[in-house]
């Protein structure tokens, strides 16, 4: 049971952890309708890991000329001689809020976030915050005219993804709108921002949790992982392609219907918060 458990949770990861619909929502919420205990935070960060190395390796390329950008300008004793250079940067800078935030409020996160009342009226609430900078963004630049203060807009809106129901991916393509981004553009640098800060979060909690693993756990999480990489890997495929064309409504809807859902069940005591 632990490993279909371990198949559905990490399928779930990955197709929620790239589409803007809140990856920590859903692990919270898919183990409450089936009446399974919460895998916790710590699991859910590990398992990020698989939809990590799915970034990874769609965007190996990319990465790769990033990586070599700024380590060859360093070794010359520069910072920023081209346009992989600046992305380099902007990712590295824009890591450093959401690590500080993250370890500054990480009982909180892990514990009383976890709520489904608070996961619900983060859903809904970011949701409709993402519906706003539909409204009202240019969507004229590309990933070329990223400068340093919009790149830190959307550092710090990945800030607010660390607030479970949130949604990484929701909250940075919202803050990648609301300064001008189209919405690929916004979905890229989205994908690219989370790398270091992800792929570190779910490093730190294996090592946390790494002495309570018994062999069981340990293949399960295996599992989820593995799965939450093919799933992370076809919903980042899945988004870029679809954000071509059409919006992010669709997402919002989405949220809107599942957060109603969620207050009804907790309201008539179908679901314990």
């Amino acid at each position: 049971m632990e490993y279909i458990k371990a198949f559905i949770l990490g399928i779930v990861q990955g197709l929620t952890e790239f589409l803007p619909i809140s990856s920590t929502a859903h692990l919270r919420i898919v183990p409450a309708f089936f009446g399974w205990e919460d895998p916790g935070a710590g699991f859910s960060a590990v398992i990020q890991i698989g939809t990590m190395l799915a970034v990874i390796f769609y965007f190996a390329k990319d990465l790769y000329q990033i990586f070599s950008s700024v380590i060859m300008n360093l070794t010359k004793g520069k910072f920023i001689t081209d346009e992989k250079s600046k992305l380099g940067w902007y990712i590295i800078l824009g890591t450093i809020p959401i690590s500080v935030f993250g370890l500054l409020f990480k009982d909180f996160i892990e514990n009383e976030a976890r709520s489904l009342y608070i996961i619900t009226f983060s859903l809904m609430g970011f949701a409709l915050l993402l519906a706003v900078a539909e409204k009202v963004s240019k969507m004229k630049s590309g990933m070329k005219e990223l400068t340093f203060l919009k790149s830190q807009v959307v550092a710090f809106a990945q800030v607010c993804a660390l607030m479970p129901g949130a949604s990484r991916s929701g909250t940075t393509i919202t803050g990648g709108l609301f300064v001008g981004l189209t919405r690929e553009a916004a979905a890229r640098f989205s994908f690219l921002l989370s790398v270091p800060a992800v792929l570190l979060s779910g490093l730190f909690q294996l090592y946390e949790i790494s002495n309570h693993l018994s062999g069981e756990n340990f293949i399960a999480l295996i599992i989820a992982t593995i799965f939450s990489f093919f799933s992370g890997y076809w919903a980042i495929s899945f988004l870029l392609n679809f954000l071509k064309t059409r919006s992010t409504f669709v997402f919002i809807y989405y949220r809107l219907t599942l957060g109603i859902l969620m207050l009804v069940l907790l309201w008539v005591g179908v679901l314990q918060p």
